[in-house]
């Protein structure tokens, strides 16, 4: 068996990691598609609509993944998905290369590309890493969303850069490449769900005591539970501002008087700021009650969607985004560790993967209202009004969250658990 400690180091922190390469390649290339948006219309003779449909209905089988991803490693492991993931984008990469009609490209990039991301996404690691970290574990699923801002500042560069040289198809070969051989080896000889059964907790810590009320409960007990909802109302609030601002943020801000290099550089702080901020969030969601932090991180990203429609002047916008990309990458990781928290981490993965499906409903929506509202009404405010009113409704509703270890109330096809005398 792996020791699991090497002197003072735990192997948890291996996996987390691993975890955050992975995550990096993962949702660095999801939100890095725009680099090979005009040279996949231009090359496949499609038109930007047919195209921006199918990386639309990608965005919804990504979501759909999800829950799958999760059953799946609950049922088979970790290991096991990402393994399955990284042969599905394998597969997906090379009959995307390969595909001249449009129907095929849909099927290969849109689909089963999206598909073979959800099983490596952070669905599929929130549960092992929920499994190696009690005392530490928000900190340890920050990290992942460390990966996720890392990979969006690195992947669009290279990838634009690499476009430039080599075109889209070798791109696309070159990074299913180097995802197969980093994703393959960090499975099989890094990721492993048996923790021990102390996990990160300090010496003399029982862990029997930070099981909560609710770790008996099926999945479907769970989601007849108040916080199942209001996790995925509020993952749905993070997915409709998240998408509206990397899709539209650029544009409104030019509708708005900015020149398009002031407002790109705007939108590209909030992602910088969000870097380092990570590692001092998740510091504190170990210290402070989580649900607390969560809505305080909606409401400071809600006003500031407001402040984004108000701002007049260059200073006045970069404040605006330094600000907001201090509470950017908080939502996905604390609402993951609040699942495990209230659930305990047998059921996390299922759990998050249905809650974030609503994180791809809201980015859909996000992407049609932000079009709509600007060319039917003439205005931004529709879309991004919206999304700070929307962020302001999360912020009051993970308020309301448990605090941690507290007991919930039991669907109706089972009786509460009774707490020990």
């Amino acid at each position: 068996m792996t020791q699991r400690r090497f002197g003072s180091w735990y192997f948890g922190w291996n996996i987390v990691a691993a975890a955050t390469v992975i995550t990096l390649l993962t949702v660095g290339m999801r939100m890095s598609i725009g680099p090979f948006f005009i040279p996949l219309a231009e090359d496949l003779g499609l038109s930007r609509t047919l195209l921006a449909g199918i990386i639309a209905i990608g965005m919804l089988a990504y979501g759909i993944g999800m829950p799958m991803a999760g059953q799946l490693a609950q049922s088979y492991g970790s290991r096991f998905v990402l393994v399955l993931g990284t042969l599905l984008v394998a597969v997906a990469i090379v009959w995307s290369v390969l595909a001249r009609g449009a129907f095929s490209f849909f099927l290969a990039f849109g689909v089963l590309l999206s598909l073979g991301f959800s099983f490596t996404s952070p669905v599929a690691l929130t549960p092992v890493i929920s499994r190696w970290f009690t005392r530490q574990r928000g900190m340890a699923l920050f990290f992942l969303s460390t990966g996720s801002m890392a990979g969006i500042a690195i992947m669009t560069p290279v990838l634009t850069y690499a476009i430039g040289q080599v075109g889209w198809r070798a791109t696309l070969i070159g990074f299913g490449a180097a995802f197969v051989l980093l994703v393959a080896p960090i499975a099989l000889l890094v990721i492993r769900d048996d923790a021990p059964p102390g996990t990160d907790l300090l010496p003399g810590s029982a862990p029997a005591s930070t099981a909560p009320e609710t770790a008996g409960l099926t999945c479907r007990e769970a989601m007849q539970t108040w916080p199942f909802w209001q996790i995925a109302f509020g993952l749905f609030a993070c997915g409709f501002s998240m998408n509206l601002l990397g899709t539209h943020g650029v544009p409104m801000l030019t509708d708005h008087g900015f020149d398009p290099v002031t407002a790109a550089f705007g939108i590209g702080l909030i992602g910088l700021v969000a870097i380092p901020s990570t590692v001092f969030l998740g510091r504190l969601s170990d210290r402070l009650p989580r649900k607390n932090l969560l809505a305080a991180i909606y409401l400071i990203r809600g006003l500031g969607f407001f402040g984004l429609l108000l701002v007049a002047r260059s200073w006045e916008l970069y404040a605006v985004a330094a600000v907001g990309g201090v509470v950017w990458a908080g939502s996905i990781a604390l609402s993951s560790a609040i699942l495990a928290d209230v659930y305990g981490v047998r059921i996390v993965g299922v759990l998050y993967g249905w809650t974030y499906l609503g994180h791809q409903i809201g980015a859909m929506i996000s992407s049609w209202l932000g079009g709509w509202g600007y060319e039917a009404l003439g205005s931004h405010w529709p879309a991004f009004g919206g999304a700070g009113v929307v962020l302001l409704l999360a912020s009051l509703v993970s308020f309301q969250l448990p605090r941690r270890s507290r007991p919930l109330p039991a669907p109706a096809t089972r009786r509460a658990p009774q707490p020990a005398s």
